[in-house]
């Protein structure tokens, strides 16, 4: 995707985020440990704030009060952070900018953002009971980051270790393949692209019928032991 698209994307994540602050802001989100939606409002506009800075400013230091509690000041101060983000992110893709993985580019973020509004979005309108589809594309992207992006960095962090062998993965509404692990695959797991990121992202259990397994299940299951995303 180019930086149009992503910006086009995140325009639409953070508008969809937004209305969900309409709602119970003391809402359980369900695979967030403890956090409520105004918790999960206020890390996501905070490091909106944070992702602003690491490219305006190239640091990673940035800090960011918390978020007023009241409904209206919240809901200003959430729209503050994405206008802020979108003014960053509206660069050449090739800007130089702190990232935690490389490149280290405003291309980084301008992906990054754009995926970590898909996924609590989707958090935000399920704890409400809510939730809408993802944009399949933008969801394969999603799996694509975690395999490229996210699973390095839990290594490189200590927090994960390399798989001793292959899952397939196959996104069965945009025919992306993807392979996770050294060597021929064990085991292959299909389901649409959506699923597949939110399974990577423990929002769902391989276990539900959405995903069609093939091959040896046990050492598959394995493969996706981590934690990948952090």
């Amino acid at each position: 995707m180019d930086c149009a698209s992503y910006l086009r994307h995140l325009g639409r994540e953070h508008a969809a985020f937004r209305a969900c602050l309409d709602g119970d802001l003391s809402a359980a989100v369900e695979h967030c440990g403890d956090w409520t939606l105004y918790d999960l409002a206020n890390h996501l506009g905070g490091q909106n704030h944070w992702a602003a800075a690491a490219v305006t400013e190239r640091r990673g230091d940035h800090t960011v009060p918390a978020a007023p509690r009241e409904r209206t000041a919240l809901v200003g101060w959430f729209e503050d952070s994405c206008a802020a983000l979108t003014r960053a992110l509206d660069t050449d893709p090739l800007t130089e900018a702190w990232t935690f993985h490389p490149p280290h580019t405003a291309g980084f973020w301008q992906r990054r953002r754009c995926l970590e509004a898909l996924v609590h979005r989707w958090d935000a309108e399920n704890a409400l009971g809510t939730p809408s589809p993802m944009d399949a594309g933008l969801a394969a992207e999603g799996v694509a980051e975690v395999l490229d992006t996210m699973v390095p960095r839990q290594r490189s962090r200590g927090r994960a270790q390399p798989p001793a062998s292959a899952l397939r993965l196959d996104a069965t509404d945009t025919a992306h393949t993807w392979t996770y692990g050294p060597g021929v695959p064990v085991a292959r797991v299909s389901a649409t692209a959506e699923d597949l990121l939110l399974l990577l992202w423990g929002r769902a259990r391989d276990d539900d019928r959405a995903y069609v397994w093939e091959g040896d299940r046990r050492a598959g299951r394995l493969v996706l032991e981590g934690p990948l995303t952090a």
